[in-house]
């Protein structure tokens, strides 16, 4: 079954889309990225919607939904181009959209109209994939739980899956991928708070470009212990979180702390300060909170391009071996994309999306909701 998987995460720098196909191999789903395609935002379309994740008027949201849908459908067709494969040959898009806000248990909302994709691309859309999770009482995160399990597990030894976006999450992984041994959280801030220093600074940058910035920066180490006192990092999982917490007044708070610790700190220094917040709070997440054996973190995500940042985990979860999922599967930057390619999967196979040890839910739900082609 071939399927189309379209993310738009946290560090909003575009949207990523996947064509897998997927086989039976007995119990193990086996996945095959046929193509994979990263459609960038333009800053307009980056600030738009970081304004949207801040405030914003019905009308607003309202244009946003509908827009983000044709961004999103944009994705899908020129994937489609890439591959050379035919639209009746794709059994459905599998489209995360774009959180604009989600509350841990409560509530949670993606944008970007399934309505549109579906008109675009005269393809079936599974879409909003977060919401029956919650509703059964589940976090509605992280939900690339299920891929890590079904298709990222390793046969003979325990696995921690780090994924570095705008927020980093993790899942622990049995040997076999063996369901009841499952768990994942969010561990706090991926690459949104050294994105977000950079961008204050330097509006023309995306990001710490081979964290050439952090590398030539001093951490305030005062800065990153204050910070890690927040009640976030010291709960017990299950837990998510997002930029409803690690927003720009977040971001303004870090610049001030750090300039107030340090009054002639750089931007160097900022965003090595940035560097080291991602790291220790991983590295003490899974101290605090991953008792299990695990042999291996297996990172992946846009911040597993930034070689400082990659380098102070390592680093920091020492002896414990950090490896690249790139050297192991495919590029990292596709598996979010691929993991809800996946839910696409399993809700058109009537199997449930989501790892209840991993969100809290009452129980497995099947997950997404469908927009006819």
């Amino acid at each position: 079954m071939l399927l189309i998987g379209l993310m738009s995460g946290t560090s909003l720098d575009g949207i990523s889309a996947a064509l897998v196909r997927f086989t039976r191999d007995g119990a193990r789903i086996v996945p095959d990225l046929l193509g994979f395609e990263v459609l960038a935002y333009s800053t307009a379309q980056r600030e738009r919607m970081t304004r949207a994740l801040q405030q914003g008027t019905p009308e607003e949201y309202c244009r946003l939904n509908f827009d983000l849908g044709e961004w999103l459908a944009a994705a899908a067709l020129r994937l489609l181009a890439s591959s050379g494969v035919a639209r009746d040959e794709v059994a459905a898009i599998a489209s995360h959209g774009q959180t604009i806000w989600h509350v841990p248990g409560h509530s949670t909302w993606q944008t970007g109209e399934s309505a549109v994709i579906a008109e675009r691309c005269g393809i079936k859309v599974i879409s909003d994939f977060r919401v029956r999770d919650v509703a059964a009482g589940g976090q509605g995160a992280p939900l690339v739980s299920a891929a890590d399990r079904l298709l990222f597990s390793s046969r003979d030894h325990w696995r921690a899956l780090q994924n570095l976006g705008g927020i980093g999450n993790v899942t622990v992984v049995p040997p076999g991928g063996d369901d009841r041994g499952v768990r994942a959280f969010d561990t706090g801030p991926g690459v949104v708070i050294i994105d977000g220093v950079v961008r204050r600074h330097f509006p023309e940058l995306r990001y710490d470009e081979d964290g050439r910035l952090a590398r030539e920066g001093r951490t305030i180490h005062e800065v990153v212990a204050s910070l890690l006192d927040d009640p976030y990092f010291l709960a017990p999982p299950p837990k998510s979180t997002g930029r409803e917490f690690f927003d720009q007044a977040y971001i303004d708070r870090f610049i001030a702390m750090c300039r107030g610790a340090r009054p002639d700190a750089t931007v160097s220094d900022m965003v090595a300060t940035a560097v080291s917040l991602t790291a220790t709070s991983v590295a003490d997440s899974y101290r605090r909170f991953m008792p299990e054996p695990v042999a291996e973190v297996v990172v992946s995500g846009g911040g597993a391009k930034n070689p400082a940042l990659v380098e102070a985990i390592a680093q920091s979860i020492a002896p414990t071996r950090l490896v690249s999922f790139d050297d192991i599967f495919f590029d990292g930057e596709a598996k979010e994309a691929v993991a809800f390619a996946l839910l696409g999967y399993l809700h058109l196979t009537g199997a449930p999306g989501n790892v209840p040890t991993a969100t809290g839910a009452r129980g497995p739900r099947i997950l997404g909701k469908v927009t006819p082609e």
